[in-house]
């Protein structure tokens, strides 16, 4: 199979939705967050939502993203091998309940890879004042296409900070996965692919068995990161990123590490990676800003 890059600036249907308070609170249940700022209804401020919900409020585009696609030459074949790659996220202004999002998207770059071609969406989500709330840049591979005309959209993604050679570690957790926190991260965050909940497709498309989804993996990891470098406070998290670069199987064990290139980095760039069972990286280049606990 193949795709041209020209399709990139590709216009998505607009989707629109409202926050409610159970998908926010059910959500950070699903990662074992009990942060106050997430369920604490009593708060003067409120609540409101984890960061990475924000990958919930758009699962309902990439999940039928063929519908979203505002062309008809675009070749939808191709998005039954799409595999997430890359999770980018700016965040604007916090995601609260109540709050009416339109979300706006594009094809922001299409660049060939060694294991086929890596599509990159963007996402950006308006509050009902027009304002922003964050922008997104999912990161699909397609697995197996071939780009015929070579990379178009790099130069207008956002730069990301790489972590210097020979970068200390900061700290590592350890955390268990339990065997049914698949099956919770589908039924509260609503992302629903197989592979996470049906061991007869996992094995059907070659797994040794359902995986824990990559973004459940990447929550985790950014429920460490507020509570150990942003004071517990979520607000402080500006930025993140990372490569989803291996399985997470249920009922293992993951280890989180955090690493800086400065101690302390007055900027707050944080570094981190996940290894999974196997001793390998299940997310890897990860990058968090993270305004220092006494800034607003």
């Amino acid at each position: 199979m193949e795709i041209s890059s020209d399709y990139v600036g590709t216009i998505l249907k607009p989707y629109r939705g409202t926050l409610q308070w159970r998908d926010t609170m059910n959500y950070a249940a699903a990662i074992h967050d009990d942060n106050p700022h997430y369920f604490d209804d009593e708060r003067r401020e409120g609540i409101i939502a984890p960061p990475m919900f924000a990958v919930a409020a758009t699962w309902p585009i990439i999940e039928n993203l063929p519908e979203f696609i505002e062309t008809d030459a675009f070749p939808q074949e191709v998005l039954l091998t799409l595999v997430h790659y890359t999770e980018h996220i700016r965040f604007h202004r916090p995601l609260v309940p109540g709050q009416s999002l339109s979300i706006r998207g594009r094809v922001a770059a299409i660049m060939p890879h060694r294991a086929g071609t890596q599509i990159v969406i963007c996402f950006e989500a308006l509050d009902q004042h027009n304002q922003p709330v964050f922008t997104e840049y999912n990161g699909g591979m397609l697995r197996g296409v071939q780009s015929i005309d070579g990379a178009k959209g790099t130069r207008a993604l956002p730069a990301v900070p790489d972590r210097e050679p020979g970068a200390g570690l900061r700290w590592e957790q350890r955390i268990w996965i339990d065997p049914l926190l698949p099956f919770v991260y589908d039924g509260c965050a609503n992302i629903v692919f197989p592979i996470h909940t049906s061991r007869k497709f996992a094995h059907r498309v070659g797994l040794p068995g359902i995986i824990l989804q990559g973004t459940a993996t990447l929550a985790l990891t950014v429920r460490e990161l507020i509570n150990r470098e942003g004071g517990g406070n979520p607000l402080k998290l500006k930025e993140l990123y990372c490569r989803f670069t291996g399985m997470v199987l249920p009922g293992s064990e993951i280890k989180i590490r955090a690493y800086f290139s400065k101690d302390p980095d007055p900027a707050g760039n944080f570094y981190f990676d996940v290894i999974n069972q196997e001793g390998k990286k299940a997310i890897s280049h990860g990058y968090a800003l993270i305004q220092p606990p006494d800034t607003r």
